[in-house]
């Protein structure tokens, strides 16, 4: 019996910027009387279903975006005779799709980093649940990933969680209801002791795979405080320390480490935590910016961002402490009109914003914008290949439409046209080159072009492309830019290196087996 765990997709292109960490903690989670478990990504690679056999178990986890292609590798194993279990965000959502399309034998819901094993236990005693509850477990509990099973040379950046929950509400987001808004922090030992073995690989770029790296704000403490709420003070005040302790400790990794989180704009009032982020390396973050106007952050409930000049000095603020922004916009909000794209393309260039997103409006399965449309739609949703537009994930990519929600003022080929123009203008060769003398060395110059137009290519050209034709020609492009940018973001492998000593060890300082 061997166990199978696959990250499906439609589009691989050889390579990928970040690890797929789920895979590596389901490994980790597998228990060793099952073996080490066979990881297919296919982001890098399709499945080949003749290393499927009778009697093997298959774990695939999906999200909505890639869960049509997920259905079609689980009915493809369940024809092989193996035994099928979904998991992921979108299964735990939709748990009877996992059954009705993709041939499930089981659904693993919530964190799998205790279920997973269960279910595998269980499935060998021939006595396999339907539905396993994997809820939201504690930070203690989080595992750390089977590193040792990734394949070399095939990932640009790692991935290390360090807390999940979000306790914000945007509209668009599922995660503050799928992880909780509680943060639940994992602790600083275990989190720097995962870090140290990818180091020990020769990953120094590391990805902070969290929910929201800033998960307690200024604000959050002073509003309990004026409530007179003492133990929910007490109890943040107690994550904020925590993370300070996890940033005193990545300082004392090796100094050619370079860290990227996901983090809110608020984080560019808290000017001692900006600074322990740069004292810690982390020189990336993604920050929801999404909108550039007041009323657009009013309809994705997300007013506790600012707008306009305002928002240029605190994505400034960002940069001044070493902390480079990847901004994220959205276009397609009921507020946009037709000069909102280029306003938002001369903000993201003011504000002199290192990486850029532009997303357009998708309601997502677990979000309030999806109810509010499906709600909408109630009785009489447009049909695409038979396929109602509220399960547009079920409907094949190429007949798939880019906007779902209707607009009060354009069409969706004009807002996806004008979304294209912006990537156009902000990824142009010199653009990039001019944000690319934020770092000094020409090396590092060289890797900040190819990033940037490996990222253009993969989520903006190959997203966004209308047609079959252009995401093949992008996808095409990607994995030529893809292959020297992996050889750019390796450094070489360090085996000795161990864990700083939690409590003492002075910044830099390190023990050699």
């Amino acid at each position: 019996m061997t166990i199978h765990l696959v990250n499906p997709s439609d589009i691989s292109f050889g390579t990928a910027v970040i690890t797929p960490r789920w895979l590596y903690v389901l490994a980790a989670a597998t228990p060793p009387a099952f073996g080490d478990p066979k990881i297919t990504d296919e982001t890098l690679e399709q499945i080949d279903a003749s290393s499927i056999s009778p009697g093997d178990i298959v774990g695939i986890g999906i999200h909505t975006s890639n869960a049509l292609r997920g259905y079609k590798v689980g009915k493809i194993a369940r024809e092989k005779g193996a035994w099928v279990i979904f998991g992921g965000i979108h299964a735990t959502l939709y748990p009877e799709e996992s059954f009705e399309l993709g041939g499930a034998h089981s659904v693993v819901k919530g964190d799998g980093d205790i279920a997973w094993g269960k279910a595998l236990m269980d499935c060998r005693a021939k006595k396999l649940a339907r539905v396993y509850e994997g809820g939201r477990i504690e930070g203690s509990q989080f595992l750390p990933g089977r590193w040792d099973l990734a394949p070399a040379g095939r990932y640009m950046w790692a991935s290390v969680q360090t807390v999940r929950g979000c306790p914000k509400h945007c509209s668009f987001c599922s995660v503050w209801r799928t992880d909780g808004q509680r943060p639940r922090p994992r602790s600083a030992d275990g989190i720097v002791r995962e870090i140290v073995t990818l180091r020990r690989k020769g990953f120094r770029f590391i990805a902070l795979a969290d929910d929201n790296f800033y998960p307690v704000t200024l604000t959050d403490i002073a509003l309990a405080e004026r409530q007179n709420n003492h133990a929910k003070a007490s109890e943040l005040r107690a994550i904020r320390a925590e993370r300070f302790v996890l940033m005193e400790q990545l300082a004392k990794l090796p100094d050619d480490m370079v860290f990227f989180t996901q983090i809110t704009m608020e984080a560019a009032e808290d000017t001692e935590f900006l600074a322990a982020m740069k004292k810690a390396r982390i020189k990336g973050a993604l920050v929801g910016v999404e909108a550039v106007t007041p009323e657009g952050l009013k309809a994705v409930f997300k007013d506790f961002n600012c707008s306009g000049d305002r928002l240029v000095d605190q994505l400034q603020k960002f940069r001044r402490h070493g902390v480079h922004v990847l901004g994220s916009f959205i276009f397609g909000l009921p507020t946009d009109n037709r000069d909102t794209f280029d306003a938002t393309a001369a903000l993201a260039q003011r504000a002199g914003i290192t990486f850029a997103q532009f997303v357009m409006l998708t309601p997502f399965p677990g979000t309030v914008d999806f109810e509010r449309w499906e709600k909408g739609e109630s009785g009489k949703a447009a049909m695409v290949d038979g396929i109602p537009i509220t399960r547009y994930w079920l409907i094949q990519p190429q007949s798939r439409p880019k906007m779902f929600m209707p607009h009060p003022s354009m069409g969706p080929d004009e807002i996806r046209n004008r979304t294209q123009k912006v990537w156009d203008r902000f990824y142009s060769l010199a653009s990039i080159w001019k944000r690319s003398g934020c770092v000094t060395s020409f090396r590092s110059r060289l890797a900040f072009v190819f990033i940037s137009k490996l990222y253009r290519q993969m989520y903006a050209n190959t997203g966004i492309a209308s047609d079959s034709a252009r995401r093949q020609r992008a996808n095409f492009v990607a994995r030529q830019i893809a292959k020297p940018c992996v050889r750019l973001f390796r450094a070489k492998p360090m085996p000795e290196l161990r864990a700083p000593d939690i409590c003492s060890a002075p910044i830099g300082q390190f023990q050699i087996l």
